[in-house]
């Protein structure tokens, strides 16, 4: 495992709980990017959502913003799988999209904050995703060899 980085996994573990936890007490509201990315697309529903589209925009800004500031200061590139059709990339997001409607939620809200705030729904969640990763790997890596 050449790519282990246990140091800034941590920190960035770290990071995601403390920005979990400062948006739970500073709004009440849980930090699953799913939700808060479909929220601000359906903020123009109801009165209700545009009045909370601006903090979604923000946070999902700040990821974004975050991720590009962490590569432009650090010099590292992103590793894109190139190799990779992007019909399968476009199929993988569609499931990913499918499985986080189904769930309710996505690995961030399920697997972050709600096992943080002790939900047995999440918990159960988290090990879905858990498994399936586990299996997607394992198919895609051993029985299909990509």
């Amino acid at each position: 495992m050449s790519n282990f980085t246990p140091v800034t996994g941590l920190i960035g573990g770290l990071l995601i709980g403390a920005s979990a936890v400062v948006l739970l007490a500073g709004t009440g509201r849980i930090a699953g990017i799913s939700n808060i990315a479909h929220g601000l697309v359906d903020a123009w529903r109801t009165q209700q959502a545009r009045r909370v589209w601006l903090w979604r925009l923000l946070f999902l800004l700040g990821m974004v913003g975050g991720s590009w500031a962490w590569f432009a200061f650090t010099g590292r590139t992103a590793n894109p799988r190139a190799d990779i059709s992007p019909v399968l990339l476009i199929v993988a997001g569609l499931l990913v999209g499918y499985g986080t409607s189904l769930s309710n939620g996505c690995t961030s809200g399920h697997g972050v904050c709600g096992l943080g705030r002790l939900s047995l729904r999440s918990l159960a969640a988290t090990g879905v995703f858990m498994v399936t990763g586990i299996a997607t790997v394992f198919v895609t890596r051993h029985l299909l060899g990509l």
